[in-house]
C-alpha cells in the first residue's frame, strides 16, 4: 500500500513541479505558487485514499484550496493526514535560485501536527546526532555536544542557518564558536533535510514555519535524523490558534512523535529549480520535460529517486509520463 500510494503522490508533485517550474526567474512569486497549487489540487482527486489537509496554504477563510481541513483524494481507501507545500520555495523560483521543491508527507489520521502558520524555533541533525541533542540547551552547548559525538573540533562543524535579521544574535555567536556557516537565502524544509544527506551540514538551527517543520520532521524520520522544535505564537490569537488545533501548551518542547506520530510516514518531494538533493524540472525538446522525485516511508528508510520524462499536451494542459527510470 505504501509503495503504491507514494506513486500515486509522487505524479501530485511532479505535476506541480511541471506547472511551477514555467514561472523560473520570472519574478512572480505569487503566479509560481498559484500554478503550484492548481495542479496539486487537480491531480489529487485520482489518489487512492481518504485523505485531510493538516497542514496547507492557509486556514479555510485565508485560502481558496489546499487549505487546513479540505478533504484530498477520491475518498475510497486509507484514511491519512495530509501535509502540503505545492512550492517550498517560492521566492527561489521567482528568483530563479536553486532548491524550490514540491512537496507533500503523508500518515495515518491523526498522526500529523496541525501546525499553524506561525514560526517555529527549530534544531535538525542527521542520524549521528538523533536523540542526543535538545532544543532546551544553549546553542554554544548543543554545538559542542555535536562536535563531541561527532569527534571532529568545533571549527569543522557546519550548520545552515536561514539569513535573516531575527538570527542575527545567534549567527554571531555561531561566529564567535568557531564553526563554519551555511547561510540559506530560502528553503527551510532542505536546510533540515541536508543534514541527512552528503552536504557536508551537520546541524540546522534556528527559526522558520511550523508547517514547513512538520513537513521536515516527516523526511528526516525518513532518513534517520530528528528535528526538535518550539512553536512562537506572538499574539492571543496565536495562542489560541494553536489550543484549536490540539496543542493545550503552545510553547511545549515538540519532538518527532508530536509532529509526525509514531506509525509510518511518507514524504515525496519533485524538484523544481536544481539543487544538491534533487535536480530541477528540465524542458526538452519536442514538448517534453523530465522531473526527478524522492519517495520516501519511515517504517522501512527506504529512499527511492525517480527520473520521469513527461510528454507535454499543449492543446489540453495535460502532462503525461512517457518513460521513467
Amino acid at each position: 500500500m505504501e509503495s503504491s500510494l507514494a506513486l500515486e503522490l509522487v505524479r501530485v508533485t511532479e505535476e506541480a513541479a511541471l506547472r511551477s517550474a514555467r514561472w523560473t526567474g520570472r519574478g512572480d512569486k505569487h503566479s509560481a505558487d498559484e500554478a503550484a497549487t492548481l495542479a496539486m489540487r487537480k491531480h489529487f482527486d485520482s489518489v487512492a485514499m481518504n485523505g485531510v489537509v493538516v497542514i496547507g496554504e492557509g486556514e479555510m477563510d485565508e485560502a481558496p484550496m489546499l487549505y487546513i481541513g479540505e478533504r484530498v483524494g477520491s475518498g475510497k481507501g486509507p484514511k491519512m493526514d495530509v501535509a502540503v507545500d505545492p512550492l517550498e520555495g517560492t521566492e527561489t523560483v521567482a528568483s530563479g535560485l536553486n532548491n524550490a521543491l514540491s512537496v507533500i508527507a503523508a500518515a495515518p489520521r491523526g498522526s500529523l501536527l496541525h501546525a499553524p502558520d506561525i514560526y517555529m524555533h527549530k534544531l535538525a541533525a542527521g542520524p549521528k546526532l538523533a536523540g542526543r541533542l535538545s532544543l532546551d540547551d544553549p546553542i554554544e552547548v548543543t554545538l559542542q555536544k555535536a562536535a563531541d559525538i561527532l569527534d571532529k573540533p568545533l571549527s569543522e562543524l557546519t550548520v545552515s542557518i536561514l539569513d535573516r535579521e531575527r538570527h542575527s544574535a545567534m549567527i554571531a555567536t555561531l561566529r564567535e564558536s568557531g564553526v563554519r556557516i551555511k547561510l540559506l537565502t530560502h528553503g527551510d524544509v532542505m536546510g533540515a533535510i541536508e543534514t541527512c544527506t552528503d552536504s557536508g551540514v551537520d546541524l540546522y538551527v534556528g527559526s522558520g514555519g511550523a508547517p514547513e517543520g512538520v513537513l521536515a520532521a516527516a523526511a528526516l524520520k525518513c532518513l534517520g535524523g530528528e528535528l526538535q522544535g518550539r512553536l512562537i505564537p506572538v499574539t492571543p490569537g496565536d495562542v489560541e490558534r494553536c489550543r484549536r488545533m490540539g496543542l493545550q501548551d503552545p510553547e511545549q518542547l515538540l519532538r518527532m512523535e508530536d509532529m509526525v506520530g509514531r506509525e509510518g510516514v511518507l514524504f515525496v518531494a519533485t524538484g523544481v529549480t536544481p539543487g544538491d538533493f534533487l535536480q530541477g524540472v528540465k524542458f526538452l525538446p519536442g514538448q517534453r520535460a523530465e522531473t526527478h522525485s524522492v519517495l520516501m516511508h519511515s517504517g522501512t528508510q527506504t529512499v527511492r529517486y525517480l527520473r520521469s520524462v513527461h510528454q507535454l499536451f499543449a492543446e489540453t494542459g495535460a502532462l503525461a509520463a512517457a518513460a521513467s527510470s
